[in-house]
């Protein structure tokens, strides 16, 4: 995953994979989504990133399940 933050568009890309992307679709006017051949998730893109997302407070956390013993 790898995500992408373009300052001169306060534009957020977040890519999930790097499949080829067959199509994309608008999900409302600011945010659009990319798939692959098969419809699966490929990347998101948030426009007007600032004002609808906290991107100065960017935090990635992993988040593990515990072993069943």
């Amino acid at each position: 995953m790898k995500i992408q933050y373009f300052p001169d568009t306060d534009t957020v890309y977040v890519e999930l994979n790097n499949d080829p992307v067959f199509e994309t679709k608008d999900l409302d006017e600011n945010t659009v989504i990319d798939v692959d051949a098969r419809g699966n998730l490929v990347g998101i893109t948030i426009e007007h990133a600032k004002e609808r997302a906290d991107i100065t407070n960017f935090v990635f956390q992993q988040v593990t399940t515990p072993v069943a013993a």
